[in-house]
């Protein structure tokens, strides 16, 4: 089964590589308060042209690279 995230484009200075942000939302067992949980990912962009600020949606695939273990699959919002 193939993950699929939504997040942010946060960086483009690599090569065919893209940062992308993953926001997750999950209430504390206890308190209920509702937490935010960033993460930084590595994303391979393939032919695809991106800027700073886009949505992406991105799948997990097999290690691409020593750190890349995404692809973006296409832009939601420029």
């Amino acid at each position: 089964m193939q993950k699929i995230f939504n997040g942010i484009v946060t960086s483009i200075k690599m090569q065919k590589t893209a940062v992308v942000r993953i926001t997750s939302e999950r209430k504390h067992p206890i308190y209920k308060k509702v937490i935010k949980k960033d993460k930084k990912v590595k994303a391979d962009t393939g032919n695809l042209s991106l800027s700073l600020g886009d949505t992406v949606k991105i799948a997990e695939t097999k290690p691409i690279s020593k750190t890349k273990y995404f692809k973006v699959l296409e832009i939601i919002k420029k």
